[in-house]
């Protein structure tokens, strides 16, 4: 099965105050294995980056200004995640400003079947933090290169959360070295097979004298 892992970043928080979309990233897996597709745009937001959002990701009105409207890469991007699931953090938040782009150029809304982790991350740890960066400290995900909140970046930290979350084994994403994964899985099975001995009655005979003695010695000492 085919997956689409994705973030956008926005020039703030709602579209009912009239907030664009700034970035999309997206990163494509097969069977959980990423397969070096990926979708990446800047885009022009024809409005001003609230404050709060420049915090946030640091993209400027005047970077964003020379990047490519919605209107220019959005067959591009309908196309990339056609008949796909996506995968999305808080994907609330990231569809409603998709849909709104496509609701602009009078498209119909993304009907794609959609996971999301941050659902997933509360259902599996009820009461604990579930943002992005608390879910990387849980299962030990190098996230030092999130110095900012990037597409891409974003979209590689979570395509190895979702794999956690759903109980797959992190090294699946380094299908190169798949083989020796499995062979210690193997192992690890067969460890658990060995043969259990069963005591003498002398040796469990012995074993009790040995604690009934030592249990007086602790008591008197």
């Amino acid at each position: 099965m085919k997956e689409i892992i994705l973030d956008t970043e926005t020039t703030g928080l709602s579209v009912k105050d009239g907030h664009r979309i700034v970035e999309i990233g997206c990163i494509e897996l097969d069977n959980l294995i990423p397969t070096k597709k990926t979708f990446h745009h800047f885009l022009n937001p024809e409005r001003k980056v609230s404050e709060k959002a420049l915090e946030v990701h640091g993209y400027t009105d005047d970077f964003l200004s020379s990047k490519k409207k919605f209107l220019e890469i959005v067959d591009d991007f309908l196309n990339f995640i056609e008949g796909k699931k996506l995968v999305i953090h808080n994907a609330e938040f990231d569809l409603s400003h998709l849909n709104n782009e496509l609701k602009i150029l009078g498209k119909k809304p993304i009907d794609n079947d959609v996971v999301d982790t941050l659902i997933l991350a509360r259902n599996k740890f009820p009461g604990s933090p579930s943002s992005l960066d608390a879910l990387c400290k849980r299962y030990r995900i190098d996230n030092s290169k999130r110095k900012l909140h990037t597409a891409l970046i974003d979209c590689d930290l979570l395509a190895k959360v979702y794999i956690n979350l759903i109980d797959q084994k992190e090294p699946t994403l380094n299908f190169q070295n798949q083989e020796l994964q499995n062979n210690y899985e193997m192992d690890k099975k067969v460890s658990y097979l060995k043969k259990v001995v069963n005591l003498t009655d002398q040796e469990l005979k012995n074993h009790q004298m040995y604690l009934k003695n030592n249990l007086k010695k602790n008591f008197f000492n």
